[in-house]
């Protein structure tokens, strides 16, 4: 059985999507409906004139996401935590599993770069082939909660003098760990 995302993670994704109980086209013209649901996702069917009721658009997205959860569950092959998992589920529920498996980010946190997969979220803002500015946001927030521990902290890369980024203390840890198991 498919082990369900965080509240964090739901949260985050219905806030993004949005619910609508009426079909409508999305940003590129596809027929969508609840929370981002689409006919390629799987039942019901999207066409236009469709209504469904709140507890439907929930049931909805309950279904929707083991799809896009396994997807990140057998593209991701080092130890994440829930915030982590969470997020780039959020991710690959927006661009889609194919996406997602082949997409710079999974293969940065496989190689154990941590910071490089938080930084993948920002590179996905494109629709249509232009920049939205809503989706870069979106994808700050994916980051953001990312980066943010189990114990509700968030992680911030600190700057130092001159701007140069350095990597967190908790994410070098987190990729030294990594590289101990790839070594086994």
């Amino acid at each position: 059985m498919t082990k369900p995302i965080n509240n964090d993670a739901l949260s985050l994704i219905k806030r993004w999507e949005g619910c609508k109980l009426t079909a409508y086209r999305d940003i590129v013209g596809v027929w969508t409906i609840g929370y981002g649901h689409t006919s390629m996702a799987g039942p019901p069917t999207v066409k236009a004139g469709m209504v469904i009721t709140q507890g439907e658009a929930d049931e909805i997205l309950k279904k929707d996401l083991i799809k896009y959860i396994d997807a990140v569950d057998n593209a991701v092959k080092v130890p994440v935590n829930e915030n982590m998992r969470g997020a780039m589920v959020a991710l690959c529920f927006n661009i889609g599993p194919g996406a997602f498996s082949k997409s710079s980010l999974v293969r940065k946190l496989n190689a154990g770069d941590v910071s490089g997969a938080a930084d993948a979220f920002l590179s996905w803002k494109k629709a249509g082939g232009r920049v939205v500015q809503g989706l870069l946001n979106r994808r700050h927030d994916e980051r953001k909660l990312f980066l943010k521990p189990d114990n509700g902290a968030t992680i911030a890369a600190p700057v130092v003098a001159g701007g140069t980024e350095r990597k967190p203390l908790f994410l070098l840890i987190l990729e030294i760990i990594m590289a101990l198991f790839k070594r086994k």
